[in-house]
């Protein structure tokens, strides 16, 4: 399967936050002169993983910091096979904890053999302006990754 040039922006959200922050990605990605393909989970097509470069994958901490159990961990797993040497980014929205579901989520990318793209973007509740600035330049980056 060939390549293509856009880089797959794959979330899930349950409130907004995780949304805001997939979406100002997406738009940091394409002031950088690439194309963002912003996806929710629920309509992604879990056949077309192959077909992207780089992909930031998306999940707020839930349940005591931890990925989505519902809809965001069995994706994950679908795809894992999926990212050995693939360039991935990560980010995430919480309410509350110091980061360990980011910490944890980076590992297991890292033990799958992905390049992971520098520390998982996290903000705490809804990214405010300094917030929404911080993940454009996110996407910004990674684009240039």
């Amino acid at each position: 399967m060939e390549l293509i040039d856009k880089i797959g922006v794959i979330y899930w959200s349950y409130k907004e936050s995780t949304e805001i922050m997939a979406e100002k990605i997406s738009n940091g990605i394409d002031k950088a002169g690439s194309k963002a393909v912003l996806i929710n989970v629920a309509d992604f097509d879990i056949n077309t993983i192959d077909s992207y470069k780089k992909i930031a994958l998306g999940c707020p901490a839930m349940e005591g910091e931890a990925l989505e159990k519902s809809q965001f961990e069995p994706f994950f797993l679908a795809i894992s096979e999926h990212l050995k040497g693939k360039k991935v980014a990560l980010f995430g929205s919480h309410g509350w904890g110091a980061g360990a579901w980011m910490e944890d989520w980076e590992k297991r990318v890292k033990d799958l053999g992905a390049d992971l793209f520098d520390k998982g973007l996290t903000i705490l509740g809804e990214p405010d302006k300094n917030g929404r600035h911080e993940c454009v330049e996110f996407g910004k980056a990674f684009a240039k990754f």
